[in-house]
């Protein structure tokens, strides 16, 4: 098997692209490496032909700039998972150790997932407006490769300190509802933020599930914590969850959106599914 190997060297666990051709080599493959552009991916791809996969080395925000060279070429995505909190892999039962990983790419077995779209911008778990973007705009590479979620927790109980809930209003499936979220999570699988699982939602089950997190106070917003630490995900006082295939949202004032940790776009913004859009190595089982 012929893959093609882009590596994320700034990644939370950090690698060296030598070390994930090896293991990749070590499983029986051969691996050829590139730089992880989208664009550099796909005209390598085009240009050759003889590849059976493109693999990516690195967290989430990673797998996300591969995208647009799934879609044109078709190919396979093989995860060798070095992020923090690597919730792709981890939903799809992927190991974290990379030569574990890399043996599941060699073995062959691929699977069809979705993928969300947002203005553009894709994701694979979630796309989030509010409090998890001020999350993610006060980590840096250096803070979460040398504290990984300790990080988090801190850039998230400074950023509760200091969150505003915000008007939104969502269309969808012919209605539209007012909401007054401090964060809104519009999820393509049921496993994100490296926290949060929902035993209801898979990647392959065509549709897109919103979390309006709409807690009074911070003292509400604290607890809500414990029972999602508890995977128990369901509509109560302060948590409101829709489901469909395509989400608008309009806000009185543009809001970031971030697509699995990274600046995508601004509100409004349209989430919409693109149902087995892609196809991943997974475990046999």
């Amino acid at each position: 098997m012929r893959l093609l190997v882009a590596v994320n060297a700034r990644a939370r666990k950090g690698a060296d692209a030598r070390g994930v051709l090896d293991a990749l080599r070590r499983a029986g493959c051969d691996a050829d490496a590139a730089p992880p552009d989208a664009e550099q991916l796909a005209a390598r791809a085009a240009a050759d032909g003889g590849f059976a996969g493109i693999v990516v080395a690195g967290g989430d925000g990673t797998l996300i700039s591969t995208v647009p060279a799934l879609l044109k070429t078709s190919l396979p995505l093989g995860i060798i998972p070095l992020g923090t909190f690597n919730d792709l892999a981890r939903t799809l039962g992927i190991p974290l150790d990379v030569d574990q990983a890399a043996r599941i790419v060699a073995a062959g077995t691929t699977r069809a997932i979705d993928v969300g779209r947002v203005n553009g911008f894709y994701f694979f778990n979630e796309a989030s407006i509010g409090l998890a973007t001020r999350i993610a705009r006060r980590q840096t590479p250096e803070l979460k490769r040398r504290y990984g979620v300790l990080a988090i927790v801190g850039t998230t109980l400074l950023a509760l300190r200091y969150g505003r809930r915000f008007h939104a209003t969502v269309r969808f499936d012919g209605t539209a509802e007012r909401m007054k979220p401090i964060q809104l999570t519009i999820a393509n699988s049921g496993h994100f933020g490296g926290l949060i699982t929902n035993p209801h939602a898979t990647l392959d089950d065509g549709r897109l599930d919103l979390y309006s997190f709409e807690p009074k106070d911070l003292r509400d917003a604290l607890r809500l914590v414990p029972k999602l630490l508890h995977r128990e995900i369901a509509e109560m006082p302060g948590l409101r969850l829709r489901r469909a295939t395509r989400f608008v949202v309009e806000t009185r004032h543009p809001h970031h959106v971030f697509t699995d940790g990274e600046p995508a776009c601004k509100t409004p913004a349209t989430f919409e599914v693109l149902p087995a859009a892609v196809r991943v190595f997974v475990p046999r089982s």
